[in-house]
């Protein structure tokens, strides 16, 4: 697992985590009363919760996904809280049923550093969709 040293790897160790399936690893980066909404709007407390929560998509619909995170900023709040934003490319392959697809969200996440140890303390990940037809698209303004 990628150390968490400052806010901005956080980036990196989601994506490694994720691109792994390990669920494991990927609860490591949250904080054990962290809060998570997916992107579909579902919102879970604690990390038993949050790695409840993508297990299963992880052992089936995205067991051949892979995630690409680009940063957008990282502003600090505090000596030892920051909120970090990013965009982030899930690619889904013949695991999904509607066959393979990419989807683009943008992530806010709130990074707190409690005993030296930077770890997520929320995450919120919004899809882009078109607001006047709710199709999905792509950075760029490409549809899905």
């Amino acid at each position: 697992m990628i150390q968490i040293r400052q806010p901005e790897d956080a980036l990196r160790a989601f994506q490694a985590a994720w691109n792994s399936h390990d669920m494991e690893s990927f609860g490591a980066l949250f904080h054990d009363d962290a809060t998570f909404v997916n992107r579909f709007g579902h919102y879970v407390r604690g990390v038993a919760a949050i790695i409840k929560l993508h297990a299963p998509i992880h052992a089936t619909i995205y067991s051949d996904s892979t995630l690409e995170n680009e940063l957008i900023d990282v502003v600090a709040i505090h000596e030892d809280a920051a909120v970090m934003h990013f965009w982030s490319r899930l690619t889904v392959g013949a695991a999904h049923p509607a066959g393979s697809h990419a989807v683009d969200t943008l992530i806010l996440a709130v990074l707190t550093r409690q005993a030296g140890e930077w770890r997520i303390k929320a995450l919120e990940n919004v899809t882009l969709t078109n607001p006047r037809t709710g199709e999905a698209v792509l950075r760029g303004g490409r549809s899905l």
